[in-house]
């Protein structure tokens, strides 16, 4: 025999089970369906997912879908006042904050608060600072720079339009201007 001789045979062509046909069948008398109650009766359904005055699972699953917490923008925060105890002053980053223990190393985003004094002049480079922050910060004689600014939101057909008409050059622009002129 050849693995190209060989054959499955009949599948799938059983015929249904026969309930209610005698003792001899295995299913007679009661059909399987037990012996009183709501579920042996004819004409019973249940909706999908009863459970008998449970919980039901759907309800005590976790809500999944969208949620604008996904697109949330998350800032590792510092404080004016703990930037005094880092060592390298003449740039504070964020391979200095990180090292000094203030943010982890894998925070995307730097935003410098207002808490705390100030005595040094530091130059401090984060994504975003709060008013009270740079104020302290510029009166120590420091600076605050700002450093790739987050992504700003999509512009308007408006603002896309303006840009647009700015970029002409000027020759184009005062044609329309002389034709009208001269009628």
């Amino acid at each position: 025999m050849r693995l190209h001789e060989f054959t499955i045979g009949k599948t799938g062509t059983r015929k249904p089970h026969r309930v209610g046909r005698g003792r001899a069948n295995g299913r007679g008398k009661t059909c399987g369906r037990g012996h009183n109650g709501q579920k042996s009766r004819s004409g019973f359904s249940q909706r999908p997912g009863f459970e008998s005055g449970h919980v039901p699972l759907f309800r005590r699953l976790p809500i999944r879908g969208f949620n604008n917490f996904n697109f949330r923008t998350t800032y590792a925060t510092v404080n004016v006042g703990d930037l005094e105890g880092i060592e390298k002053t003449d740039e504070i980053d964020r391979k200095a904050l990180s090292k000094a223990g203030l943010i982890r190393a894998n925070a995307k985003l730097i935003k410098i608060l207002g808490n705390g004094e100030v005595k040094k002049a530091l130059n401090v480079k984060a994504h975003k600072f709060s008013v009270t922050a740079r104020e302290k910060l510029e009166k120590a004689g420091g600076k605050a720079i700002l450093i790739d600014a987050p992504k700003a939101k999509p512009e308007s057909a408006k603002s896309k339009s303006a840009k647009a008409e700015s970029a002409k050059p000027e020759s184009a622009k005062s044609e329309p201007e002389e034709a009208g002129k001269s009628e």
